[in-house]
């Protein structure tokens, strides 16, 4: 099995796919050196990123570890995460900094 997507945080909540994904195939990535593997619930195009678990409308996506964005909508596990459904929220940095 090829490996067609990629997790770059072990805290993140949506795998990038480094290949397009019709629905119904298989999303196949690395976590903590293991292969895991999802299906499609939607075609995914090349390099855009799709669900690991279900999210709520209104929780954070993590991606690099970090926040990207928020749902404006719940998407399902294996869905196809785009600007139909994901908001950028503006972050505070100033208060991140350690002083």
């Amino acid at each position: 099995m090829n490996i067609n997507a990629l997790l770059m945080d072990e805290r993140d909540n949506v795998v990038t796919c480094v290949a397009a994904v019709s629905k119904g195939s298989q999303i196949v990535y690395q976590k903590a050196g293991e292969v895991y593997t999802l299906t499609a619930e939607d075609d995914i195009p090349y390099c855009h990123k799709a669900a690991l678990e279900d999210l709520p409308q209104g929780v954070e996506v993590r991606k690099y570890g970090e926040m990207i964005g928020q749902t404006t909508a719940p998407i399902a596990k294996g869905c196809w995460v785009s600007h139909e459904n994901i908001i950028s929220v503006p972050r505070n940095y100033e208060s991140e900094f350690i002083h």
